[in-house]
């Protein structure tokens, strides 16, 4: 074609279809047939054909675009996202089913009353059609004003409280079980927990779940301290917990990166892991993989959750369904070294 620009015409001649059809897969109507989909989505590829989006706007009243939104009611914000492996997996997950449907991504953060504000009315404008939303607090207002603002929103992680909101989620009381049901298992009697932020999401299923199997068992008394989901938080909560229980046996933090710390720690003590003390993480991250000794984790499934996130708001923004749907995935412990 030299450097003339594709048009539509040269699509349909290149698929072998109808001008008509191209024009339906491009704007995403549904009554085409996969096949007839694939070998479309194929001639755009060969062509480079770039759908006129202004055009395409006009017609289906989408931007083609879904915001995806960490966000944070206080502090520490950039800290934990830059640090934590968990934010990256969940891009990971989000972006080929999106790019599978040529949505674009777009990267928003929000972290202030003032943030918050400027989000909703970028989005009310037309700046995507949606959100997928990464809260780092149970107690952060963005998503209710998103659902109150008529935006189709999708959360990882279950809402505290209820709310028309839909959400992807693990079994996190049921991944804390199999951490103690492991533990006690392996003859741990003394164990204590580094626990997550009150606020955090899924910070009381995951200490509810540890506790609740070994008072199962006969034992009641698990202290717990809290941390901040950093290897150092890590390291500062099992110092607190050796300084008041020296005779601890087992330790159950409730993300990789605060069992790393507490190995860190534990060594450097000279305390054996997992002779002397066994430890269990959660989310089964590289961390996990690349920590000293090797993590026994919870796994949970990010990218394929994050996937499933993006594909139930995708099913709502194409009138598949009318309203917010849920998805809860099941945990499985991967057994290292660490316990």
């Amino acid at each position: 074609m030299g450097n003339r620009v594709p048009t539509l015409e040269d699509v349909a001649r290149e698929a072998g279809v109808s001008r008509a059809t191209v024009s339906r897969v491009v704007n995403g109507v549904r009554n085409v047939a996969p096949d007839i989909q694939r070998s479309v989505r194929d001639a755009i590829a060969r062509t480079g054909y770039t759908p006129n989006q202004a055009a395409r706007s006009l017609v289906t009243r989408r931007t083609g675009a879904v915001a995806l939104v960490l966000s944070a009611a206080g502090g520490a914000f950039a800290a934990r996202v830059f640090s934590d492996p968990f934010f990256g997996r969940v891009v990971d997950g989000v972006l080929p089913v999106l790019r599978e449907r040529a949505i674009q991504p777009v990267l928003l953060v929000s972290d202030s009353e003032q943030a918050r504000t400027q989000l909703v009315e970028y989005l009310r404008q037309g700046g995507a059609d949606g959100a997928l939303v990464v809260p780092l607090d149970d107690e952060d207002p963005l998503p209710a004003m998103l659902v109150a603002a008529g935006l189709p929103t999708v959360l990882f992680g279950r809402p505290r409280g209820g709310g028309r909101y839909g959400f992807v989620d693990l079994d996190n009381e049921a991944g804390a079980r199999l951490a103690a049901e492991h533990l006690w298992a392996t003859g741990r009697r003394r164990p204590a927990a580094i626990a997550a932020p009150v606020t955090a999401p899924a910070a009381a299923a995951r200490l509810d779940g540890f506790r609740r199997a070994f008072a199962a068992r006969g034992v009641t008394d698990v202290p717990v301290v809290r941390g901040l989901f950093s290897v150092d938080s890590g390291r500062s909560a099992m110092a607190g917990l050796l300084a008041d229980r020296p005779d601890v046996d087992a330790v159950f933090a409730a993300n990789d990166l605060m069992a790393r710390g507490a190995c860190e720690y534990l060594r450097e003590r000279g305390v054996d892991v997992p002779g002397a003390v066994a430890v269990v993480g959660f989310d089964d991250s590289a961390v996990a993989r690349g920590a000293r000794p090797r993590l026994t984790t919870v796994r949970q499934p990010v990218e394929q959750m994050a996937a499933a996130m993006a594909g139930l708001l995708i099913e709502e923004l194409e009138g598949v369904r009318s309203g917010p749907a849920s998805r809860v995935f099941e945990p499985a412990l991967v057994v290292r070294e660490s316990a």
